[in-house]
């Protein structure tokens, strides 16, 4: 059974891991739409699929591709590195160039008999009638106007929205038999009473018909006062609007400002447009790009002011307005209270004002006053069901708490999916996940490692915004301004995204790549219904090497929890892993640590060192053991003994504990015999092993050469001559010991050969693909590992000092030679030594290197 510190580390993996956290952009999207996934088709040149994307959750993309808030671009990675990607300009492209009304999706579920009323026919009221009828529901919208849109045709300009979008996107409702009665006016050409008896259910989405004017201002009813949405459903309508003079004035700092400013431009008879905002310069709500425009079309700013006075003349007519500086908006408490200086002001002539402060609910429709309003003048619901107090009535949009489009659409949605549920009489908040209808913050952190490689070296490429047409012919009239990408254009704006995600661990391990999407599905399946109920191969094709963790940005313990799967694993088997090269490894372990192939040299009683050679270099390269024997006993004389004998390192790295413990207590019985204080070792899986269990000092032969001894004298400088460039391949297994590496790269000075370092060395290294016995349980896998680790190397040379690395290498490709090859060579190393090692491996080595301590030990003399 697992432990309960494992269970604890799974469900913190569940918990804090990144994987399946989305990116920014889809996360602030209120709709979710999946931006980096239809990007990433458009950069690949596959507009087909970059449509298909993002009609799987909008289905008025041409529209929101013009005039979307875009939220998402508010929170792009790219923008804290240079400037956001422009999401809705490369969405209009894709739409304007591979929508077709032919693949639209108006496939339905069956019918259910049920009617719905949608009061209103804006962003929210279509989206709910759309969600509703592919549900099988028989929809009605009721729309007072004479077409569809809401503020869609009546708040939004033209000039940014070509009303033959909104008709054709908004066609797909009639395909999908939405009833759409239009010019009707709930309250006064139907009652709502009677609409609620005729209904199952109700979704009120009228949005904010009602425009604010400052009524605390003296002359606020004069004649060329306007409020913002009269203003611009007068335009809307017919191009026009009565008393607005040769001089506009709009008041207000957002995008509706900016909106009624440029629209007003565009009249008959216009001459000069002002805009007041309280707000200064750098602080205007109103997106960048809409105040970039408005001012090359000479709109005049007048920032940080409000109106002091309204002058009038004697036919009560709107002649100019006095302003006062705003030195402060809000107060200690950070709520909106601007302070004014009226020290500081000045005159400015003007025929008519528009109020684009705001707007209000028009609740004249609900007659009996049967829906509970809030203090803000909107409807009053559940928030997670948009259910009012009366059952069968709901809200969405601009009423509810909506303030942009795109928003208004999720709440219509997420009414819609309510109201689904209510008519099929499921609980409306049961497993209701709020993170799938709402924008939310992503845990997704966005670390350096999501940048290109040498991110702060290379040249950034900026955003790239589309041409618009002329200054000078387009206030003429109320074509759209912004031209579309082209090709091109859009090509190089989509390759600007980052395609954020984490999953930086299966991008590094092939092992998890092939196995799961990310930790946090691998082990809520695990927490879900046990390991035993998995692939146990999983856990034993862990490498061990903890590159998992390194890459992690929380850092997660991945590896432990393989570990001790594997260990509960093979405990409840009896011991012994039941994988049948795994029993072939125990037989080959138990023969490396008998007698036949075992041999100490005891110098004296309690010497200081004793060196283990351990077990792949002894069965690779005798003759090289037997040197440094020798070289260490001229350094040390009889302060160095010698045990060969195999510490069952590769028992334990497939959790075979109980066997392990029993071998490596012969090599522990023999250290302590020989009473020595400090171990030797050349195989970093034996130094590990050691240090673990021994309660001795440790050192490496690297290290004591570099500390005390040196390499061998006449090997000093002798690969000076050599054509050779060697590639360090740094084992996994000293990820965390650095003194290893730098002993290394010290005796390669020392030697004289030149080297240069591998992708991925040293603390940061990676597994050849031998860490955890992979080869043992999966071959093709261990390959793939062997061939990544071999592509990192820059030379076809690589040196290493771990003797399993070295066949690894070699198995990969590369020519590959083991460390103590070189201390002990009499010539230099050339480029034409390159040959083939591996075929010397195997217990006849091992019998040699036996023999030849045997000889040495005859011919050891203590002075």
């Amino acid at each position: 059974m697992l432990s309960k510190e494992i269970i604890e580390n799974m469900n913190d993996i569940v918990s804090e891991c990144m994987g399946e956290e989305q990116s920014a952009c889809m996360t602030k999207c209120p709709m979710h739409c999946d931006v980096k996934e239809y990007i990433k088709f458009l950069g690949e040149g596959n507009g087909n699929k970059a449509i298909d994307v993002i009609r799987d959750t909008l289905f008025i993309p041409g529209v929101l591709g013009r005039i979307c808030a875009h939220p998402c671009e508010t929170s792009c990675r790219r923008g804290s590195e240079d400037d956001p990607l422009s999401i809705a300009k490369l969405k209009r492209y894709i739409v304007d160039n591979f929508d077709d009304e032919k693949n639209w999706d108006i496939s339905k579920e069956n019918p259910t008999s049920k009617k719905i009323a949608i009061i209103g026919g804006g962003p929210a009221g279509t989206q709910a009638a759309y969600t509703l009828a592919r549900k099988g529901h028989s929809v009605t919208i009721y729309e007072k106007d004479k077409a569809l849109g809401g503020t869609l045709r009546l708040g939004i300009p033209e000039y940014r929205l070509p009303r033959n979008i909104i008709d054709h996107e908004l066609s797909i409702l009639k395909k999908l038999g939405v009833d759409i009665k239009l010019g009707i006016n709930i309250g006064e050409d139907i009652s709502f009473e009677k609409i609620s008896e005729d209904y199952d259910a109700i979704l009120i989405a009228v949005g904010r018909q009602i425009g604010r004017i400052d009524k605390s201002l003296k002359h606020h009813d004069a004649i060329g006062i306007h409020s913002a949405l009269g203003f611009l459903r007068s335009v809307a309508l017919d191009r026009n609007c009565e008393n607005i003079g040769k001089i506009v004035t709009v008041v207000g700092g957002g995008d509706v400002a900016i909106d009624c400013a440029r629209s007003a431009l565009r009249l008959e008879g216009v001459e000069k447009v002002n805009i007041i905002s309280l707000e200064d310069s750098d602080s205007m709500p109103a997106s960048a790009i809409e105040i970039k425009e408005a001012l090359e079309e000479n709109i005049e700013f007048h920032p940080a002011c409000g109106i002091s006075e309204i002058s009038i003349d004697d036919n009560n007519k709107v002649t100019s307005i006095k302003l006062k500086k705003c030195y402060c908006l809000l107060d200690e408490n950070n709520r909106f209270n601007p302070k004014f200086d009226e020290s500081v002001t000045k005159n400015i002539p003007t025929n008519s004002i528009i109020f684009a402060v705001g707007q209000g609910v028009d609740f004249s429709f609900d007659a009996k006053n049967t829906i509970a309003k809030k203090p803000n003048g909107t409807f009053d619901a559940d928030p997670i069901t948009l259910q009012t107090s009366n059952e069968k009535i709901f809200i969405a949009g601009d009423c509810a708490s909506a303030l942009i489009v795109v928003g208004a659409m999720s709440e219509g949605q997420k009414a819609a999916l309510s109201i689904d549920r209510y008519i099929r009489g499921i609980s409306l908040t049961e497993n209701r996940v709020n993170n799938d209808e709402i924008s939310y913050e992503t845990k997704l952190l966005l670390p350096k490692e999501y940048l290109p490689e040498n991110w702060d070296a290379i040249e950034k490429t900026k955003r790239f915004h589309p041409m618009t047409e002329d200054i000078k012919k387009r206030i003429t009239n109320f074509d759209e301004v912004e031209r579309v990408y082209t090709k091109e254009e859009a090509l190089k704006e989509s390759n600007r995204c980052l395609q954020c995600e984490c999953r930086l661990c299966i991008k590094e391990c092939l092992m998890l790549d092939k196995y799961t999407s990310s930790p946090k599905i691998l082990f809520t399946e695990y927490l879900e219904k046990g390991y035993e109920a998995l692939d146990i191969k999983i856990a034993f094709s862990c490498n061990d090497c903890s590159q998992c963790t390194l890459r992690c940005p929380h850092e997660l313990n991945i590896k432990d929890n393989f570990i001790e799967m594997k260990k509960d694993y093979v405990a409840k088997i009896g011991g012994y892993s039941d994988f049948a090269s795994h029993i072939a490894l125990d037989d080959g372990q138990e023969l490396e640590c008998s007698k036949k192939y075992c041999f100490n040299i005891v110098s004296k009683k309690n010497p200081k060192y004793v060196f283990i050679p351990g077990c792949t270099v002894p069965a690779s390269l005798p003759g090289e053991v037997e040197k440094v024997v020798y070289h260490l006993e001229e350094a040390l004389g009889e302060e160095v003994s010698t045990i060969l004998r195999c510490c069952g390192r590769p028992t334990e790295m497939i959790c075979e504990t109980d066997v392990f413990n029993e071998r490596y207590s012969r090599v522990q019985k023999e250290i302590e015999d020989i009473g020595a204080e400090t171990i030797i070792t050349i195989c970093p899986s034996c130094f590990k092993t050691y240090n673990t269990y021994s309660g001795k000092n440790m050192i490496t032969y690297w290290e004591i050469m570099e500390q005390t001894i040196g390499i061998p004298k006449s090997q000093i400088n002798i690969g000076a001559s050599s054509d050779v460039v060697f590639s360090i391949h740094d084992p996994c297994v000293t990820r965390n010991m650095p003194t290893h590496h730098e002993s290394i790269r010290w005796i390669l000075k020392q030697l004289g050969y030149k080297y240069e370092e591998m992708n991925f060395n040293k603390t940061n290294t990676r597994c050849c693909g031998v860490g955890g016995m992979l080869s043992c349980v999966d071959t093709e896998l261990f390959n793939q590992f062997n061939a990544r680790r071999t592509a990192d190397a820059k030379s076809d040379n690589i040196l290493t000092y771990c003797g399993s690395c070295r066949g690894s290498m070699e198995n990969g490709g590369k020519d590959a030679i083991h460390i103590l090859e070189l201390i002990f060579r009499d010539k230099p190393y050339m480029k034409s030594d390159a040959h083939k090692r591996s075929d010397n491996y195997g217990f006849h080595n091992r019998m040699d290197t036996k023999n030849r301590l045997i000889e040495i030990s005859k011919k050891h003399i203590i002075s």
